[in-house]
């Protein structure tokens, strides 16, 4: 039985892809489980750099399980909510993974796999992607963030109009209204984001990790909140071995050697 996800490593680069290919890389619980648990091995291993999300075949993810949910409708609603709490997690996961996390999206990213797509610090996609707030089409809400995640980008009401017709949004049109970092010809995402993390993995670790956090909620944040955490962040850098490196290389006008640092 082939596995829900398939591993593999270039390099400093953990590609983590959903193998579900039947179903267009339907979202599974052995996928959840399994790629939370690679998540937070790489959050430790200094000899992971970044991470890719993708698929298999294809196709990015087609979202949630349709035949899974239905069964769905006969469980207490405690019972649906722990069910759903899976998605939530590995949404969070991706969040808290100190590791860049980029999604190489091919094909379609429908509803749950919008929300995973969208859950990553960035996203790289092939101008034939497909992208879908899909609920409304079989009588369901959003969930896994989807509607936290585009509100980042666009106006209410064209996020409403998107959740609420369902129809498909282009990787071109995702791209216009700056959701997608690198847009690519049809078979290279995934090069694409191998090129992108391994730009990033010639980064500072600890520092990387740092500017993520501060990515992360700077839209939610006040000026001044952003300022005091920018701060904390900031006075801890200034006394690492990753600006000591960084600095003197700057001023020796040579590259600086961040990779040996890993793990130190």
């Amino acid at each position: 039985m082939n596995p829900a996800l398939v591993t593999r490593r270039e390099g400093a680069v953990l590609i983590l892809s959903n193998n579900n290919q039947a179903a267009r890389n339907a979202l599974s619980p052995e996928y959840y489980y399994a790629v939370m648990e690679a998540l937070r091995a790489a959050g430790t291993d200094a000899s992971v750099a970044a991470v890719i999300l993708t698929g298999e075949g294809g196709h990015f993810c087609a979202g949630g399980d349709l035949n899974q949910l239905a069964t769905r409708r006969e469980m207490p609603l405690a019972e649906r909510r722990l069910k759903l709490e899976d998605l939530n997690h590995l949404i969070r996961a991706i969040r808290d993974c100190p590791k860049p996390v980029i999604a190489a999206v091919e094909g379609a990213a429908a509803g749950a796999g919008l929300s995973l797509a969208m859950a990553c610090d960035m996203l790289v996609a092939a101008r034939s992607a497909v992208f879908s707030v899909a609920y409304v089409k079989v009588g369901l809400t959003p969930d896994g963030g989807a509607t936290s995640f585009l509100a980042e980008f666009m106006s209410r009401q064209l996020l409403t109009e998107l959740c609420l017709t369902g129809e498909r949004i282009s990787g071109e049109r995702m791209h216009a209204h700056g959701c997608i970092n690198r847009l690519t010809e049809p078979g290279q995402a995934l090069a694409q984001a191998l090129e992108l993390a391994r730009q990033l993995a010639q980064g500072p670790e600890v520092a990387t990790a740092r500017i993520k956090a501060l990515c992360r909620v700077a839209h939610r944040h006040s000026l001044e909140q952003q300022l005091a955490l920018e701060a904390d962040h900031m006075v801890e850098a200034q006394g690492s071995e990753e600006s000591r490196e960084g600095i003197a290389a700057f001023l020796e006008k040579r590259a600086p050697d961040f990779a040996r640092l890993r793990g130190a």
